[in-house]
Parts: C-alpha cells; structure tokens; sequence
C-alpha cells in the first residue's frame, strides 16, 4: 500500500476541528443530579369549595382528615378522625361534580354526601370512643381501604394500619406495625414510640388499577407526623423535631410485609408554630416519587407546603432502633418543594388529605386536598382543586 493511500484527507479533518471548536463553544443543555431525580411536576391552582357543616344519617360531617379517589365509580371516601366521640368511627363517600363551562379553568360545582360506612374491630363491633384516631385512608386494587389510626398514646394504645371491606366496614387484616412505634412508658414519661396525636397521619398505595386482580403485589406507605419519642435529640422541641420515618409495605393477598423504612426530612416549622408536621403523602408513580403535605398552625392561621419527593437513593432505617445523635451513613428520603400554598391567594385551613382525581376536561391529572375542620365552628371544610403537570 502506498504512503498516498494512507495519509489523512486535508479537509476532513479541518472539518473535525471546527466541529470541535463549535461544540465545545456552545452551551450544551446541563443536566443536574436533582434533574434526573424528581419529576418535573408542577400545579395550577383552579379551585376552592367550602363544604356546608352539615350531617348525614344522624352523624356530623367533619373531621375529614384523609381521601382517596375510586376511578372506577368517579367516588372519593374521605375518612373521619373524630376519635369515635361524636359517632362511630366512620368514613363517607363523596360526589363531587366538576363544572367544565371552561375546560381550561374548571370549578368545583358541588360536593355531596352519599354515604356513610362504619368501621369495625377485630371481633367486629364499633370502636368504643377514645380507642381509635382514624386519618388515612388509601383505596386497593381489591377494592377495600386501608386505614391508618394514629392511636391514642396518652392512653398507651398503639397506632394501626388496617383493611377494611370497602362495603360493610369490617375489618379484613391488621398490618404489622414495628413494636419501635407502640407508646411505651416509664411511669409517666414516654420513652418510646408515636407521639400523641403525632402517630400515622398519612397514608397512600402505589397507582393501580381497582378491581384488577390482586394477586399481583402491591405497595403500601405511611409516616409519622412528626418523630419517635425514641428519635428526638435532647432539647429537641416537640414537633419541631424533623425525623420523621416512613414505612413501606408489599402487599399481596395472604401476606403483607414491611420492605424498608426510610428517614423523611421535615421542614423547619415556620417561625411562631405551634402545630407542624407531615399529613399526607401521595404516590404518584411506581418509581418512587411522591408528593408530601406538610402544614402548619400558628400565631398567623395555618400555612401549606406541597414537596415532591424521590426514594430511590434513601437508606433503609427499618432496623434502627434509634435515630438520636443523627447516625452515619444514612441518606434521607431526596425532597423538592412544588407549591408554597400561602402563594395561592386563599385563607387555608387545616389540610390533611391530598389524593389524585378524575381527569380535567383537557386530559390532564387532577389533584384535591381537603382540610380536617377539627369540629370547630371557627373552621371550615375546605376542598382544593388543582391541575398537576408533568405525569404520564
């Protein structure tokens, strides 16, 4: 072969080193590690309904601390965290009708009550008053709920996670909790587990389809309001504290197990706080992205942040007894803050519970909130409507 043959064409390779020069010259799209991370999940505030105080077969409706949607029959049950002092424990299922005269803007035309369901105990009987804090409530592809109580502390009864006949209200099986959560006491000061009224506030299953066959495992997730006795730093101030802890359950039809549990990172209560905490998380997806509801109450009314959170790169934290002293190697649940709720241009009240709704007019996702009005004249029963961008 000649040396002819094998020297490099002249204009080639001034070609390369322009195109060199020009990309190196150019700004080419970054993308960060948070990029790759969250969603690009965004909201458009459309709405607010104030549920009329008002009651339904003899109950009194409020209190409404948790939601889901049933896409199947276009319902929402909402649960009741009245501690079964006004009337049994109970949840009610809601229509809620959507006024799309502009689909680009809809409104909340009306909310009824249609129903209401009592749930029961173990040996099937209502829960007698004081002994249950019901506040989440979560729909499964079996077409029954999960329900979350926080428990009532002062009185050393532990928090729960529960099914129920979706129905009838009776109670179908009792998940595994930790014993790490169940109050414990030396003599009057509590060294282990929820707090009161601090316990299991929220509650959300991965997206499925209801009424698909449920042999296929499912998952399950709940947190802490605020942290474990156990978890507090000395001098930590009560819900100041900011080491909450999530469960994640598989779910199948015989069994049900704890996978992991994972350390979610509170906001600092915003200055003048009296109540802050976590009070409700929603799955949005199977990979792991969440949006979580954090609200506080103070000496200025109630304040709202919704955050967008990522677990895949979060420790597991289920066999940590302690989370004191902040101990090494743990990674946080990744968080983004999505919506200042304070920014919406309304008065908020006490919100509780988030779920995913119907589809808007325009194809898009719709997300409600809807606040516990604690049975308090001064509150109110608020519904908000939002619009949610960036899911498939």
């Amino acid at each position: 072969m000649s040396d002819r043959n094998l020297k490099f064409p002249i204009w080639l390779l001034a070609g390369l080193i322009a195109l060199s020069t020009l990309l190196n010259g150019c700004d080419l799209p970054q993308v960060s590690a948070e990029d790759r991370l969250f969603l690009n999940l965004s909201l458009d505030f459309l709405d607010e309904y104030r549920l009329p105080e008002t009651k339904f077969a003899t109950t009194p409706v409020g209190g409404l601390s948790g939601i889901t949607y049933d896409r199947q029959r276009d319902r929402f049950y909402a649960i009741s965290d009245d501690r079964s002092q006004l009337a049994p424990a109970r949840f009610y299922t809601l229509k809620v009708t959507l006024d799309s005269a502009t689909p680009e803007a809809p409104k909340i035309r009306q909310v009824e009550i249609e129903n209401v369901t009592f749930i029961a105990d173990e040996d099937g009987k209502p829960f007698p008053k004081g002994t249950v804090d019901p506040e989440g409530i979560a729909l499964s592809p079996a077409g029954t709920v999960f329900i979350s109580s926080e428990g009532v502390s002062d009185s050393r009864i532990p928090p729960f996670v529960r099914e129920f006949d979706l129905q009838t209200g009776q109670m179908k099986r009792n998940l595994l909790i930790p014993e790490r959560y169940n109050p414990v006491f030396e003599e009057d000061r509590q060294i282990q587990g929820v707090r009161n009224n601090l316990g299991f506030e929220s509650l959300t299953l991965s997206p499925g389809g209801y009424g698909k066959a449920t042999l296929e495992p499912y998952r399950l997730f709940t947190a802490t309001e605020s942290a474990l006795v156990q978890d507090n730093d000395l001098g930590d101030a009560g819900q100041g504290a900011t080491k909450n802890r999530m469960l994640h359950y598989v779910v199948e039809d015989s069994r049900a197990l704890i996978l992991s549990g994972h350390l979610y990172p509170m906001e600092a209560p915003p200055e003048g706080a009296m109540y802050h905490g976590l009070t409700e998380l929603l799955a949005v997806d199977q990979g792991g992205h969440f949006l979580s509801l954090e609200r506080s109450f103070g000496e200025n009314g109630f304040t709202a942040k919704l955050f967008q959170l990522a677990t895949g790169g979060a420790n597991d934290i289920s066999a940590i007894a302690s989370l004191q002293g902040n101990p090494r190697g743990i990674q946080s649940i990744y968080k983004q803050l999505v919506l200042d709720l304070t920014t919406i241009g309304i008065k908020l009240d006490n919100l509780e519970g988030m779920t995913l709704g119907p589809r808007l007019p325009d194809g898009s996702q719709s997300l409600i909130l809807i606040s516990d009005n604690n049975f308090n004249p001064q509150q109110v029963t608020q519904l908000l409507l939002f619009r949610i961008r960036g899911l498939g």
